[in-house]
């Protein structure tokens, strides 16, 4: 578990690993400014603590007469930082063992090797970020589309904290009107506390559902939506894949049984991540390794997002593509019938429950038509990510459903005209769970989890 001590001065390599134009070492505690202090020979000869908060200086960093890099060094004085403490930024010259050399020169002066995630850990910590913009810090810096970080930008931004705040605050009221009525009986109305509590969690209930509504949407900006390409050998499920990502990433030949293995992709589709995953060849074989590789292409198919069903509309339908069908009933798919340049063979009227889609992909026909199936389907064209708040993670999906389930019971004991102590009790769980989301009450070994998923250095 993520146990810290805030009073330690913490140091952590910020920018990626590898080659580059620079590297930065950051500090962050009490601490930060005398540590780099002790290292660092200004070409002014000033000393870093005598110096304005948010200035940049030119120098050395020096440890036992050696000189270790030529550096720039930010100073930025608490609070108006990234972790609320006093924050030093060393920009040293790129790649491994230069950056490397600086970092382990701060923790010989005294610094101590900061843990995944604790630099935003100390600024949620310090008040200045909630738990939501925290995990927007993350999903920022992971985004795979333009859509996903503007997404994740809005919580950062605090608007989901908003949202969330406002339904916590209609509850509280609602919670200090029946503890006063608990406490002065002779001055409560049963008939309006009823009442009042039944219009305001009617709204708070409204709230909550389209915050829940939007997980899977946000969910899928964050994480992709996983698509499998599912279909008997030699359909054109590589030449898809191709097709899709504009380059020869899988190999395609006429042999049955090319693909053994599944070969994953990430495509940006409009914005939209899409994980897509070509797979092998559903058929019956006597091949140990192709069989293998059809017992995945079933198990993929099962923990899909969405599959894209091909056919080769120059064959007849075979046993296989009956059992494909069968395999794919309940789950979101798309039917494709490929190879359209071809003499059409294929009985068209025995899968048009499926609303085919013909393509191409050898003349490159019909790849927008599965695009904007895509779009359709996920009901994207309905969302305009500037005014809608999206949930991310399971754990903010699962406390909404906890804060949910406590607000039913609330008009459940409104309607049945049960003592307002129940009303009092599932209010106040619901409160909770809500604060939950926000880290206002959460255990801390949950939080010490979600900071633990960091990357070293933010």
């Amino acid at each position: 578990m993520l146990k810290v001590n805030i009073d330690d001065t913490i140091a952590a390599i910020s920018t990626a690993t590898g080659n580059g134009g620079i590297g930065i070492v950051r500090l962050s505690g009490n601490e930060a400014v005398n540590i780099a202090d002790s290292i660092f020979a200004s070409v002014k000869g000033k000393k870093l603590s005598e110096q304005k908060s948010h200035t940049i200086h030119f120098g050395n960093i020096v440890y036992d007469n050696k000189v270790i890099d030529e550096v720039l060094v930010s100073v930025m004085r608490a609070p108006n930082t990234y972790t609320r403490e006093d924050v030093v930024e060393i920009n040293t010259h790129g790649g491994y063992r230069a950056v490397t050399a600086v970092l382990n020169t701060v923790i010989k002066a005294g610094a101590r090797m900061a843990e995944p995630g604790e630099f935003t850990k100390r600024a949620f910590l310090n008040g200045r970020i909630d738990l939501t913009q925290a995990e927007a810090v993350i999903d920022i810096i992971n985004a795979k589309t333009d859509a996903s970080r503007e997404a994740a930008m809005l919580r950062l931004e605090g608007r989901l904290s908003k949202e969330i705040h406002k339904i916590r605050e209609d509850i509280l009221t609602m919670l200090a009107h029946i503890e006063a009525g608990i406490d002065y009986p002779e001055h409560d109305d049963e008939t309006m506390t009823y009442n009042m509590v039944a219009e305001n969690t009617k709204k708070a209930l409204m709230a909550v559902d389209k915050l829940i509504k939007s997980a899977d949407t946000g969910k899928i900006y964050k994480e992709g939506i996983r698509t499998v390409i599912l279909g008997r050998p030699n359909v054109g499920k590589s030449s898809l894949l191709n097709a899709m990502l504009e380059e020869d990433r899988a190999i395609v030949t006429d042999i049955p049984g090319t693909t053994r293995d599944s070969l994953e992709e990430m495509l940006n589709v409009h914005g939209i991540p899409l994980n897509i995953i070509d797979t092998a060849g559903i058929r019956a074989t006597d091949d140990v390794i192709e069989q293998i590789g059809v017992e995945k292409s079933k198990s993929l198919a099962e923990k899909a997002d969405l599959i894209l069903l091909m056919f080769d509309g120059s064959k007849e339908l075979t046993d296989e593509d009956r059992e494909l069908i069968d395999l794919v009933k309940g789950k979101k798919t798309i039917t494709l019938v490929n190879k359209l340049d071809l003499e059409q063979k294929i009985d068209m009227e025995a899968i048009k429950e499926l609303e085919p889609v013909n393509i191409s992909v050898k003349s490159d026909m019909g790849i927008n038509d599965i695009y904007e199936k895509i779009k359709e389907m996920f009901s994207f064209g309905h969302i305009n990510i500037n005014n809608e708040v999206l949930i991310s993670g399971e754990r903010n999906k699962e406390s909404l459903f906890k804060a949910k389930k406590y607000l039913e019971n609330v008009m459940e004991t409104v309607e049945n005209r049960m003592p307002e102590d129940f009303i009092s009790m599932d209010l106040t769980e619901a409160y909770a769970a809500l604060g939950e989301i926000t880290g206002e009450a959460l255990e801390e070994d949950i939080i010490d989890k979600i900071f633990s998923e960091f990357c070293l250095g933010k």
